[in-house]
């Protein structure tokens, strides 16, 4: 399943998850959102992906509905970003990676069970608030996830399986050192989460693939 609330299916058991890896650590460097293991994710390049995805919900029909449900859009790019540094690094640390086949294949399975691209597309503007350019790197993301899981043998079907998954990010958060522009939200370092998410990444994770 797709990250918060629910719906769509990448691949039979996928989960992408979208809320915060981090911790903050201070105050981040001029012009950045994040910093993440040194490296800045600026805030243009926050505004750029806020940008086209505000575009594409405005030639939406619902348009309203979809900018309402996405008020909080720019915290959530930036827990998108930092999610997919904080995996990244868990993956190098074990030793697995991602082929763009792989992300090829999930895509088109993807594409096949929401009805085509077109429908896929539509699917995630209006579930995830993301944009067509967006959907590789999810994917990639969160296949990169699944194979850091298997490494430390961790089923995430279970408890145990999520809280292995879950210390080793936790780990791997604190190794990174990541500082976050305040304006974006704050952190707690002991769930995982920003402010402005309700529930734990795992609570979402357990939810999103029960109804896989």
């Amino acid at each position: 399943m797709l990250r918060r609330r629910t719906a769509l299916s990448f691949t039979a058991v996928a989960v992408l998850v979208a809320t915060p890896l981090l911790t903050s650590c201070g105050t981040p460097r001029p012009g950045a959102a994040a910093v993440v293991g040194g490296q800045r994710i600026t805030v243009a390049a926050v505004q750029t992906r806020v940008d086209a995805v505000r575009a594409a919900q405005e030639k939406s029909p619902q348009a309203a509905q979809l900018i309402e449900a996405s008020s909080n859009l720019q915290s959530t790019t930036v827990h998108t970003l930092i999610e997919a540094r904080v995996i990244d690094r868990a993956a190098k640390d074990a030793g697995v990676s991602v082929t763009t086949y792989e992300v090829q294949q999930a895509r088109a399975a993807a594409e096949k069970q929401a009805g085509g691209s077109a429908s896929l597309e539509a699917q995630v503007l209006q579930t995830y608030a993301m944009v067509p350019a967006d959907i590789d790197d999810s994917i990639r993301t969160d296949l990169t996830l699944q194979k850091v899981a298997k490494h430390y043998g961790a089923d995430m079907q279970t408890a145990t399986g999520q809280a292995k998954v879950f210390k080793v990010l936790q780990q791997t958060s604190d190794k990174l050192g990541i500082d976050v522009n305040p304006r974006y939200g704050t952190w707690n370092s002991q769930k995982l989460t920003l402010d402005t998410t309700k529930d734990p990444w795992l609570t979402q994770v357990t939810a999103t693939s029960a109804s896989a």
